[in-house]
């Protein structure tokens, strides 16, 4: 990804928040084969205040990136959306795509079974505590065997990145003005609507803004 100074995102807070906001990652590796992309959730490792991230992959997918044995880039995709020229004004203008996205990059470490256990039931407990009657990967009519022959078909990881490329576009190079309007067309019932990119725009905005309070 090619960076601009302009839209860099290098805050470790809110790259931590883009992960934790995103879990629904691509993981990339170059392999002899070729190039290889498989797509799992993460999350921070809870046990860091960094970008450290754990996962897991289904096997075979262990072997075809080489885990722990080469780099893997983790692509982290957070609200994008069209941005048209109309939006603008009356200036020459062309489309272009707003986005929020970060490459973590650096060789896994592989977890053993008791961590990997630990991720895979945090992974469950994330996505099924807003469920109306959740269902904990240890609750019956799972038992022990089933969770252990879970695990034994799982390979988890842990990657804390030894380089970071994110970028935050989200039209700071126009003027307030401009950007409330684009806000407002994405908050919208539109074509191009994005309510999640219009919040991310909402929040980018107000944050650039607090320097001009008295």
């Amino acid at each position: 990804m090619r960076q601009n100074p302009s839209f860099a995102l290098t805050d470790i807070g809110e790259l931590r928040r883009l992960v934790d906001l995103n879990p629904w990652a691509t993981l990339v590796s170059h392999t002899d084969e070729g190039l290889v992309a498989s797509h799992y959730a993460v999350l921070l490792d809870d046990q860091r205040d960094d970008l450290t991230i754990v996962g897991h992959v289904g096997k075979p997918d262990d072997l075809i990136h080489g885990l722990g044995e080469r780099e893997l880039m983790v692509i982290v995709q957070g609200p994008h959306g069209y941005i048209s020229p109309g939006w603008y004004g009356d200036v020459p203008a062309v489309p272009t795509w707003n986005f929020v996205s970060a490459h973590l990059s650096g060789v896994p470490e592989l977890l053993s079974t008791a961590e990997n256990l630990a991720v895979l039931d945090r992974l469950v407990d994330r996505f099924e505590s807003r469920m109306p009657q959740p269902r904990p990967m240890w609750q019956a009519p799972n038992d022990e065997a089933f969770v252990e022959r879970l695990e034994r078909g799982t390979t988890g990881f842990r990657l804390t990145p030894s380089r970071v490329v994110a970028k935050r576009k989200l039209s700071q190079n126009r003027s307030s003005e401009v950007v409330e309007t684009i806000i407002a067309e994405l908050s919208g019932d539109g074509p191009a609507a994005q309510p999640a990119l219009a919040a991310e725009m909402r929040r980018a905005l107000d944050a650039r803004r607090m320097p001009e309070a008295p």
